[in-house]
């Protein structure tokens, strides 16, 4: 398989920001790929949405917009995808009538189930040249860097 540049080969090894958007968008690439390659056509805000359910149980609409940073409008069209190709479905909310949860249906737990296989392939394939002690280390420094952010003001 050709190997795809990051960021059209633009490389800046100095720039924290930068070298975390090209491991972002291979990581991206190479589950997409896999989703393509098994017939599956969802994109990735989407698949934040499955991921997101699979993971955290039913969610609010409004709660999944401001995780992704959607606006109501193309939540709702996002949700309508998702139901369209049958991931998802709107179900009342238990306490508030006049609200919805959004839940995975059987085929949303199957994709998650694919899609999970996928982002362990993707994640072993980024990280095949580090031992597990180096692999433990980045995981810890990363998780660092990123506790530090959150409680920075």
């Amino acid at each position: 398989m050709q190997k795809t540049p990051s960021l059209c080969g633009i490389r800046d090894d100095s720039s924290f920001p930068m070298l975390i958007r090209q491991i972002r968008d291979g990581l991206l690439h190479q589950i997409e790929r896999q989703l393509v390659d098994s017939g599956v056509a969802i994109n990735y805000s989407q698949h934040l949405v499955v991921k997101i359910i699979a993971k955290n149980g039913p969610q609010m609409p409004g709660d999944l917009a401001r995780y992704l940073d959607h606006n109501a409008g193309a939540m709702t069209r996002l949700l309508d995808q998702l139901e369209d190709k049958g991931y998802v479905e709107r179900k009342p909310h238990a306490q508030d009538r006049r609200a919805l949860t959004i839940e995975l249906t059987p085929a949303g737990k199957e994709l998650w189930r694919k899609m999970s296989q996928f982002i362990e392939h993707a994640q072993d394939l980024a990280l095949r040249d580090l031992k597990a002690t180096d692999r433990a280390k980045l995981f810890d420094l990363l998780k660092r860097v990123r506790d530090t952010l959150d409680e920075t003001p």
